[in-house]
Order: structure tokens, then C-alpha cells, then sequence
């Protein structure tokens, strides 16, 4: 059984719009910003860049499909170290720090080690080609 089961429709139906809304708001409901204005706004700052991303990508839910979903998921990543390295950055302590460290290893584990590989364009449309070896 392979624990690859995050599509590229999975991801953009059910996972980019209401994970970057849960961003913005979140730090309200949680209070977060204990440690500072920044635990606070972080999140939301990045929770309406995911908005954009998920807006210009390259997916069944993207608006303008401008950015490759490649590019897309190696941004997510990007936003998952950011999240891992933040507590540390900013001086991030208790609820704030774990806050961030739990989405870090969500987004990371998300993109990639539940990510399903794209199938190549030959392989959806049946052009693959088999060699006599």
C-alpha cells in the first residue's frame, strides 16, 4: 500500500483553498501572538500568499494557471522550512512555536511524502512506448 494518495486534485480541491483560509484565520481564534506580533501575522501573511499561489497555479482549481504545479508544491515546501526554522528566527516560545512546528510538518509531509507523483503526459494519453530489450 503506498502512502502516495495526494493527487494533484486532491490537493487543489481540498487542500489549497481551506488550508490557506485556516491560515488567516487561525491565529485569531487561537490567539496566537503570545510571543509576539509576528507568530500572529505570519501565519495570515502566508495564508493569503497560499490564496495567490493556489489562484495562479497550474490545477483543476487554479483561476489564472500560470505557475506549474511542480513550482507550486516546491513553494509549499519552502513555506514548511519557513515554518520549521520561524520559532527559532523570531523567538517563537510555547503554543506559538508548536503552532508552527505542527503546520511545518503537516505542509512538509503533505508535498512530499504523501504527494503522488504526476503521471507523465505519455502515460495519461497511452503514447508510452514499450522497447523489445
Amino acid at each position: 500500500m503506498s502512502f502516495r494518495f495526494i493527487t494533484k486534485s486532491i490537493h487543489a480541491y481540498l487542500i489549497d483553498y481551506p488550508v490557506a483560509i485556516v491560515l488567516i484565520a487561525a491565529p485569531f481564534v487561537l490567539k496566537l501572538g503570545q510571543s509576539g506580533p509576528v507568530a500572529m501575522w505570519l501565519s495570515v501573511v502566508v495564508g493569503v500568499a497560499a490564496l495567490l499561489l493556489a489562484a495562479l497555479t497550474d490545477h483543476p482549481t487554479g483561476l489564472v494557471r500560470i505557475i506549474p504545479y511542480w513550482l507550486h508544491l516546491w513553494v509549499d515546501r519552502a513555506v514548511g522550512v519557513v515554518f520549521v526554522v520561524a520559532p527559532f528566527a523570531f523567538k517563537f516560545s510555547g503554543f506559538d512555536a508548536s503552532y508552527y512546528w505542527i503546520l511545518a510538518a503537516a505542509v512538509l509531509l503533505t508535498t512530499s511524502v504523501f504527494n503522488a507523483p504526476e503521471e507523465s503526459v505519455a502515460i495519461r494519453s497511452g503514447l508510452q512506448r514499450h522497447t523489445a530489450g
